[in-house]
């Protein structure tokens, strides 16, 4: 055999070998692509996006700047200028459930929500808290209990309770009606009056007394 033969008939072999290592190699591709075809496939669970709408913020009261407060009759100057006292059961808002906002009559700052409101059976309008700033706390004339006033206009609003366990908050604003206003849920606030500066109108009541420690209450208004 002569060498030409000779590498001819390598040659050969040499193609056939490389074909089957071909084959082989395409072989074992469809075997692998069948298995993993076979395999079970993790399902994730659909993921869903939570939409948080926000909450929706309670209207806030504008305010304007006066010359005096809101007009007041006989009746409502007794309560709110003179610290008098509505009679218990008479009150327009005592049983109110409606909800809204519960404003000062006099300056028309909002005071009390009327999620804040629950039924005491004391006679007059009860809240567990108030909006935050819309009211101070002083010292009643008696020297015992705890009135409450405006913080804008220093109108006298009632007294506050402590200690007796009508809701976890454990407070009671026992409120004349006569001193507030209701606006009912979706109605617009009434702009809050602010009188102008050095206005003689203007109480010293407004200017808060910080109470070191306020005496629990427990008495009826």
């Amino acid at each position: 055999m002569t060498h030409e033969t000779e590498n001819r008939r390598f040659g050969k072999q040499g193609i056939a070998a490389a074909l089957t290592l071909v084959a082989l190699a395409a072989g074992l591709v469809v075997l692998y692509s069948s298995a993993v075809a076979d395999t079970p496939t993790e399902t994730k669970p659909a993921t869903t996006d939570t939409i948080t709408t926000p909450a929706i913020a309670p209207e806030k009261a504008t305010t304007i700047v006066a010359k005096k407060y809101n007009d007041l009759n006989p009746e409502e100057a007794y309560v709110i200028l003179d610290k008098g006292t509505e009679r218990a059961g008479v009150g327009e808002y005592t049983s109110n459930k409606k909800p809204g906002t519960y404003i000062c009559r006099r300056c028309n700052l909002p005071l009390y929500k009327s999620t804040d409101k629950f039924e005491s059976h004391c006679g007059w309008p009860s809240f567990d808290d108030e909006i935050k700033n819309a009211v101070d706390r002083h010292i009643d004339a008696d020297g015992r209990r705890i009135e409450i006033v405006c913080n804008n206009c220093g109108g006298h609003l009632g007294h506050v309770f402590e200690g007796e366990r009508f809701t976890d908050k454990n407070t009671r604003h026992c409120v004349n009606s006569i001193s507030m206003r209701f606006i009912v849920e979706g109605e617009k606030l009434p702009p809050v009056i602010r009188l102008e500066e050095n206005d003689s109108e203007t109480p010293q009541a407004t200017k808060p007394v910080v109470l070191e420690a306020a005496p629990k209450q427990t008495e009826p208004k």
